[in-house]
């Protein structure tokens, strides 16, 4: 290991009251190695470096490889989440991983961390990936026997300064209890295969979401929403939740999201099959849409801005556009039936302990809109997270699996 220093806790002990926030910065270079800084916003005037060579990286990139359940190689989504599910969907190799992954956070913010543990404080460390890390699914690093990253700390992911500082981005306002723009499971005309249902049809825990929202839903589950029935919801809305397809581009702002616009529909995206049109992140942006201050995007991929050179996608096409907190997939997420397709496939090991038919991919939607609805959603999602990697620790049920967990994260502004 290569470090410029090798901090004292001792010198940001006093936070003077406030609660301990990292800023956590990953810097990939041009020879395979890393340089990582953070700051706490408390004592920004004492910076911190770490570095990583090339070797030391290789191993941890090597095994994480094969479980990020992006396509690759020609690979389609269901081989990927096959691949992926050979890691994730069993309990023992899915936390050897995390434990191999655990050294990407330096030593010295982990002793920093232990400090404010020791002291009774409950820190938050916001990440800022490199582009080599975009699928690092930080919540569930392993750190010790039976704790992940999310036992100790909150997790959130730091925007670039170039996003959540732009001059022109829109700020909208928090209006706790306010309206909810809900597009949950839309129908995709031309009964495309790759863009059908997400939920099942009615699906008791979703319905019970929009019981519980009660008037204050705009939407339904599998209902009709074009782009412009969608853009004048989220204008009155104060925060949005989409359940569906989201599809990546060659950039990040040709990542989009499906609604029921054919092929007619005047877009930036490209028309699929003949039959339809979906809404790009450079629609939202550049047509100058008004997006609600809290937005949860529970797609495959949906906060995959990290991974492409310039980091804009859909979260930043959000941040731009008014939102202040967004929760997003970092990978793809398997529907509950293609949990139920994993499970039963000869990949992973099945667990002696089973819930099926399961709900994770419902759940994780009410989690995020439950989040949403807490006055610190950071904190509420990471808790719902330690729950999950609890369940999972214990029973190794797939219905707990942290290809869907721990795909989620929250972005703020």
């Amino acid at each position: 290991m290569v470090t410029m220093t090798y901090p004292d806790p001792a010198e940001v002990a006093d936070t003077g009251g406030a609660r301990p926030v990292a800023q956590l910065k990953y810097v990939d270079t041009v020879d395979g190695g890393m340089w990582i800084t953070w700051r706490w916003e408390h004592a920004l005037d004492r910076p911190r470096i770490w570095g990583y060579q090339p070797q030391q990286l290789a191993g941890i990139m090597l095994a994480f490889a094969p479980a990020v359940p992006e396509p690759r190689d020609g690979e389609t989504v269901d081989d990927a989440l096959a691949r992926s599910w050979a890691i994730l969907g069993d309990l023992d190799r899915e936390k050897e991983l995390m434990t191999a992954l655990a050294p990407l956070i330096p030593q010295g913010l982990a002793a920093e961390i232990n400090h404010f543990l020791a002291e009774g404080l409950w820190p938050h460390l916001r990440i800022q990936p490199s582009r080599r890390l975009a699928r690092v699914p930080w919540e569930a690093l392993r750190v010790d026997e039976g704790e992940r990253m999310v036992h100790d700390l909150d997790v959130s992911v730091l925007l670039p300064a170039s996003v959540r500082n732009a001059p022109r981005r829109r700020r909208a306002p928090e209006v706790p209890g306010g309206p909810v723009a809900a597009a949950i499971s839309v129908e995709v005309p031309g009964r495309i295969p790759e863009l059908g249902d997400v939920l099942r049809r009615d699906e008791p825990v979703i319905d019970g979401m929009f019981q519980a929202l009660g008037g204050r839903a705009i939407g339904s589950p599998h209902g009709a929403l074009s782009r412009e029935g969608l853009r004048e919801a989220l204008a009155g809305a104060a925060r949005f939740v989409y359940a569906g397809h989201v599809t990546p581009g060659v950039h990040g702002l040709d990542t989009a999201i499906h609604l029921t616009d054919g092929p007619g529909t005047a877009g930036r995206g490209s028309v699929v099959a003949g039959v339809h049109r979906p809404l790009t992140a450079a629609d939202i942006v550049f047509d100058r849409w008004d997006v609600p201050a809290r937005v949860a995007l529970i797609g495959c991929a949906s906060g995959g801005d990290a991974a492409y050179p310039d980091p804009t996608g859909l979260v930043a096409a959000m941040v731009a556009r008014g939102a202040r907190v967004v929760t997003s997939a970092r990978w793809s997420l398997p529907t509950d039936v293609g949990i139920e397709w994993l499970a039963s496939s000869s990949l992973g090991s099945q667990s002696t302990e089973s819930s099926a038919p399961y709900r994770a991919f419902a759940g994780a939607v009410i989690a995020a809109s439950v989040a949403h609805d807490a006055e610190d959603p950071v904190h509420a999602l990471n808790a719902w997270q330690r729950a999950q990697a609890d369940a999972w620790e214990r029973t190794g049920d797939p219905a707990h699996t942290p290809l869907i967990w721990a795909g989620l994260t929250t972005a703020l502004a």
